[in-house]
């Protein structure tokens, strides 16, 4: 009785054995087939990867990857055609392939025999080139994460797709099988926009400290690298990443800019002085860095050197209308400061000094209306002109400037 027992269940471990290698051949007719019947493929083989008997052979897994290879194929057929595709449905086929790709290949490479003899690879080189094809064809791994990040605005889904993409030429078997070109870099560029997006800020640290001076999109990755210290209040490394910036591209503004602001926040003026005197240095025909410096200036209240440097500012560069709008100000501030002075003195002084005040109020009327002709958009100019024609009664021009207002 236990003999016949015995060999029922060795007929059924046998039977099993058969039936999953069968399902295994049954998924790959499907998928080869003229017409592929994918769905049937995929239910055949799905048994065969759980199943003890089948889930250690190498090709139950190139056949698992083999139906995704087609599928995308298929996509990529009809993408040729001009026809409508669904590009995330091509994409999670390649992806799935190309994970079952690699269980295969690394079974593939550790396969022995009965007797613990290695068995030679039989799916290395199809495998290669089968996730070379998904590497170096933009119309795949890269497509889909481009898909997820711009269209579905998935962020984490892009990043799976594209660090699935970056690790290819990591990989030890396909290190020197891949060729790597500007679209790496690119991909490692855009992932870590997908991380900012989740705020992963960490991540897209670690990326764009990798690639900052990798030669793509340099000055964005250095300004969005100050960014990222700024939101996680790491001063340190985001004045380092400033002054780096600074260094690498003078000519950039955005830089020194942004520097000088934070040391002017921290009241920090003489720093300030030493990094525009550095800028002028390295681009003397740089007309906003001149504009920076009257600005320091008249932080300090020193009027002289601050109209200098607005002249300054106009003579490199006529249609720069902070400068022309900066002269205005500091004509207010100056007839402002003779009316503060006559507050307390005699009506006769009082009245002098409101004639001399109004002279110079009118001077800065046509740097106001300079300014707003080159940047009509700007609305802080106009009211800055209201501000002048109500101070002088000049009711015409006060009804004119609120229309444009909007008031």
């Amino acid at each position: 009785m236990k003999k016949i027992f015995f060999s029922l269940i060795m007929l059924l471990a046998v039977t099993t054995v058969f039936s999953q290698r069968k399902n295994v051949t049954k998924a790959r007719n499907l998928t080869l087939m003229e017409t592929p019947d994918f769905k049937g493929a995929k239910e055949s083989i799905l048994p065969a990867l759980e199943d003890p008997s089948t889930a250690t052979d190498p090709r139950t897994w190139h056949v698992a990857g083999l139906i995704g290879y087609k599928i995308n194929e298929e996509y990529f057929k009809q993408m040729a055609l001009g026809k409508d595709v669904d590009i995330v449905k091509k994409g999670e086929a390649v992806m799935e392939s190309y994970h079952y790709f690699l269980k295969a290949y690394e079974l593939d490479q550790n396969n022995f025999n009965k007797k613990g003899k290695k068995i030679k690879p039989r799916y290395e080189v199809d495998i290669k080139d089968k996730i070379k094809e998904y590497f170096e064809e933009k119309h795949n791994i890269f497509y889909y994460a481009a898909t997820l990040f711009d269209e579905k605005k998935d962020y984490e889904g892009a990043m799976k797709a594209f660090e699935t993409y970056l690790e290819i030429p990591e990989l030890p078997f396909m290190k020197d099988y891949v060729t790597i070109d500007s679209t790496y870099l690119q991909v490692k560029y855009f992932n870590a926009l997908a991380a900012r997006n989740i705020e992963m800020w960490d991540k897209a640290i670690q990326i764009h400290e990798e690639i900052k001076d990798q030669g793509y999109e340099t000055g964005n990755v250095y300004k969005l690298l100050y960014d990222e210290y700024v939101h996680l209040n790491d001063t340190v490394n985001f004045l380092r990443t400033l002054k780096e910036g600074v260094e690498k591209m003078p000519t950039d503004p955005w830089f020194i800019q942004n520097l000088i602001n934070y040391y002017l926040s921290m009241n920090n003026i003489e720093e300030s002085k030493l990094y525009i005197d550095k800028a002028i240095e390295i681009s003397p025909n740089e007309a906003v860095y001149y504009y920076i410096k009257a600005k320091i200036f008249e932080m300090e209240e020193d009027n002289e050197n601050t109209k200098l440097y607005y002249d300054k500012t106009l003579e490199l560069d006529p249609n720069y209308a902070d400068a022309y709008a900066g002269i205005g100000v500091l004509i207010i501030s100056q007839g402002e400061k003779i009316l503060n002075d006559a507050a307390y003195k005699s009506d006769r002084e009082y009245n002098l000094a409101r004639k001399q005040a109004n002279e110079l109020f009118k001077s800065a009327i046509d740097y106001f209306v300079k300014a707003s002709e080159i940047s009509p958009e700007e609305t802080l100019y106009k009211r800055n002109l209201r501000t002048l024609y109500y101070r002088l009664d000049m009711s015409k021009e006060l009804e004119e400037i609120e229309k444009e207002l909007g008031y």
